[in-house]
């Protein structure tokens, strides 16, 4: 596990996966289909993942691939204001497109609808990838989405490979969109895969329970692959908290309690907030639970990677929140 913790205190991440743009309704409490005005931002897992790491002090470059139009150069632009560094980004002409989220700060009835057509996040490619400089950081990081096609899926289990020879760890969130898969049944079986090689893996219950093949066998998985030696598996449970397998441990966490105005983007903050707990050299559970108080700060706020916190903010919710649930 040292050599996991090594990497990830070096604080800085190359990412993989797809940014995209968000719209969502204005003011907050009004529904998509009824509102006049929309806010726009920066989205995509791996691109909010980016954002959350940079507000947070933390370097982190984006790989994928963005479309060559004004949404696609909206969210370069969106991921220069957050800090991400962009060098790996490579821009596609033609028919492909970026995604668009488009969804409401209202959290009775919420509506998530998602652009993916052509999407042009898949078409990374063996060369774009091995473009990288892996040695320049500390640790990879990719969200599940980008193994729901290919040539993603091949190039970043490439990019597994190179930060393997590299010497740096594999991390994974597991990020189970199922409208981005061809069926189920592929998802769960190259998502395993994608397990096996990490070192760090984050999913939810239903998650590991999808990877299982049900529910009531996602804790079972969890154990299963954090059997492995050096490797850290958290399994998110909603409102449950979180069970972090580690060197033989169970560390059982609580959340913090906040009004939601959304559930999305909580997953993106968490796994930012927990690096950068570890890059801070503070004890694992205490990482866990400053991710979870990370997601706590988006799902309270309009928008994702705007909603994700400065160090000063996290800490002073933290001062306002001083103790989570009991696991």
């Amino acid at each position: 596990m040292s050599a996991l913790l090594d990497g990830i205190r070096k604080n800085s991440f190359v990412v993989f996966g797809r940014a995209g743009m968000d719209m969502f309704a204005d003011p907050v409490g009004t529904k998509a289909e009824e509102a006049e005005t929309f806010r726009s931002d920066l989205g995509g897992s791996s691109a909010n993942i980016c954002a959350g790491l940079s507000k947070l002090g933390a370097t982190s470059a984006l790989v994928t691939s963005v479309s060559d139009d004004a949404v696609g150069r909206f969210c370069v632009n969106r991921l220069k204001h957050y800090g991400v560094d962009t060098q790996y980004l490579r821009t596609l002409g033609g028919e492909y497109r970026i995604s668009l989220a488009v969804y409401e700060s209202v959290i009775d009835d919420f509506q998530l609808v998602i652009y993916r057509n052509n999407a042009v996040d898949f078409q990374v490619t063996d060369d774009d990838v091995d473009r990288v400089d892996y040695s320049d950081f500390g640790a990879l990081i990719t969200a599940g989405t980008v193994f729901a096609s290919e040539p993603s899926r091949g190039s970043t289990f490439r990019a597994f490979e190179n930060a393997r020879a590299a010497g740096i760890p594999v991390i994974f969130d597991i990020d189970y969109r199922p409208y981005s898969w061809p069926s189920p049944e592929v998802a769960a079986d190259v998502l395993s895969r994608a397990g096996e090689q990490s070192d760090l893996i984050v999913g939810n219950d239903e998650e590991f329970g999808f990877m299982a093949g049900g529910l009531e066998k996602g804790m079972d998985k969890a154990r299963e692959l954090a059997a492995k030696p050096g490797r850290i598996v958290i399994y998110k449970m909603g409102e449950g908290g979180a069970v972090t397998f580690a060197d033989g441990q169970e560390i059982r966490t609580g959340i913090y309690p906040v009004t939601a105005l959304k559930p999305n983007g909580a997953g993106d903050s968490f796994m930012a907030g927990l690096l950068a707990g570890i890059a801070d050299r503070r004890p694992l559970r205490e990482a866990v639970l400053r991710g979870s108080a990370c997601a706590s700060i988006v799902v309270a706020q309009p928008g994702c990677a705007p909603a994700m916190p400065t160090p000063a903010e996290l800490e002073a919710f933290l001062a306002s929140h001083p103790s989570p649930t009991e696991p």
